[in-house]
């Protein structure tokens, strides 16, 4: 009897599943629910760490404004600071996470308050945060820091809340 329970629970939430169909417009996306724990959890954080992080000038979106917009900034910084013909790929070895300390982030975010950790392991440029097979020689154990950063932050952050990881993709 619970197996046939069991199996029309099953059913039923692949039937569910089947008419719960979105499209691809603001409308429909938007009469999704939130899920509950995310509407329940009410704070949390979103880091922002990468291969831009080693300029340290401007932002995220470093890469994207040096190359397609050619901002006038971030040029003069790169010839004030870099030899002429530093691309940035160059940057990748020098973003080695030296004082990546995993343990005091999951603290620090549990002290704080924080239900979940949305992480930024991919972003515009490509470098992934993680091993991929899809960016092979553009991630952090081909290049960098030699170390799955994603990977060991799931892992040391779970026992403290739920962690989500991003893609962005632009």
């Amino acid at each position: 009897m619970l197996a046939v329970a069991s199996m029309a629970v099953v059913v039923a939430f692949c039937i569910s599943a089947v008419y719960t169909q979105y499209q691809p417009t603001w409308d429909s996306l938007n009469s999704r629910p939130l899920p509950k724990w995310y509407d329940q959890s009410k704070f949390g954080v979103m880091l922002h760490w990468g291969v831009y992080s080693v300029p340290s000038f401007h932002s995220e979106w470093f890469w994207s404004y040096w190359k397609t917009d050619n901002a006038s900034d971030i040029a003069e910084f790169m010839e004030k600071n870099y030899p002429p013909g530093f691309e940035y790929p160059d940057f990748a070895p020098m973003f080695n996470a030296e004082l990546f300390d995993p343990n005091a982030w999951a603290e620090l975010l549990h002290k704080s308050g924080a239900k979940y950790v949305v992480f930024t392991s991919k972003h515009h440029e490509g470098f992934t945060n993680w091993p991929s097979k899809y960016s092979w020689n553009w991630n952090s154990i081909d290049d960098g820091p030699h170390r799955d950063l994603v990977g060991v932050c799931r892992a040391i952050c779970f026992s403290y809340f739920l962690m989500l990881f991003w893609n962005l993709l632009a």
